[in-house]
């Protein structure tokens, strides 16, 4: 396994029967992960589509929910939205322990660890400005054409959870979105020898797969955001700066969702 002076380690390809179970792990993974929920994902939308041919209303017209709630009950609701977002966060643990080798510590290998803070900081919070409001902007533009589902990105009628759980729900985006495609994928289709760009191309691609549910705007971005994501990954070596802006955009669409919709309600 060979590391650039600045970027992310780059495995050796493997043949044979590691070869085989690599892919075997690979589908098993993106099956309880990200995978499944990209294929409900482009159910979802091809259903929408449908709705709005059979209705003659623009797919504009129709709304998704990011986080619902579970029960009338507010500690009920807690309880299960806590919970979901526990066993989501198993699934990360899941594909780092698969990452693990003896005598290499995969956290420190995919750069999932505290020892650049600052500066994993610095960037991601870069990134946020990057990413963040141009894909505020496309979202936007979607909704103005009529191309982007409305996403209700949160509960209106705040509960006294509400906010520490959106906080929690975004912390789980960024773990589980940033580790699998990035950490996970980018480690195991090297190791089947994929070159580099084909992997940033095709987890991005997937990206947008997995966010196909909230219309056309949504699967842009998410792609843009993929390459974005996965040649910064390439280039540092650090999954964390990732987390951490994905993590931040998603608090500030979360819990600034009710102030966006009494701002600007015919957008949001």
């Amino acid at each position: 396994m060979q590391k650039r002076p600045f970027g992310v380690f780059d495995p050796a390809p493997v043949g044979g029967a590691a070869r085989t179970r690599i892919r075997w792990e690979i589908w098993l993974v993106l099956a309880v992960s990200v995978g499944q929920s990209a294929l409900y994902s482009v159910l979802s939308f091809i259903r929408t589509v449908q709705r709005s041919l059979e209705t003659n209303q623009p797919v504009g017209a129709q709304q998704t929910q990011l986080n619902p709630a579970r029960d009338a009950e507010a500690l009920w609701d807690a309880l299960y939205q806590l919970l979901d977002i526990v066993f989501s966060l198993a699934v990360v643990a899941l594909v780092v322990y698969l990452l693990w080798e003896p005598g290499s510590r995969a956290l420190a290998r995919i750069g999932l660890d505290f020892r650049r803070i600052g500066g994993d900081a610095g960037r991601g919070l870069l990134l946020v400005a990057v990413i963040g409001i141009p894909g505020l902007g496309l979202y936007v533009a979607g909704r103005l054409l009529g191309v982007t589902v409305g996403v209700v990105a949160s509960p209106l009628d705040a509960a006294w959870y509400t906010v520490p759980l959106l906080i929690l729900a975004a912390v789980r985006a960024g773990l589980t979105e940033e580790v699998i495609f990035l950490g996970y994928l980018f480690d195991r289709l090297r190791r089947l020898g994929w070159n580099w760009w084909t992997i940033i191309l095709v987890t991005a691609g997937l990206r947008g797969l997995y966010h196909a549910y909230q219309g056309v705007g949504s699967i842009v971005g998410n792609i843009a955001m993929g390459i974005v994501f996965g040649w910064c990954y390439r280039r540092w070596g650090r999954v964390m700066p990732l987390v951490i802006a994905h993590t931040v955009i998603d608090v500030f669409a979360f819990v600034g969702y009710p102030l966006a919709v009494a701002l600007w309600p015919g957008i949001f």
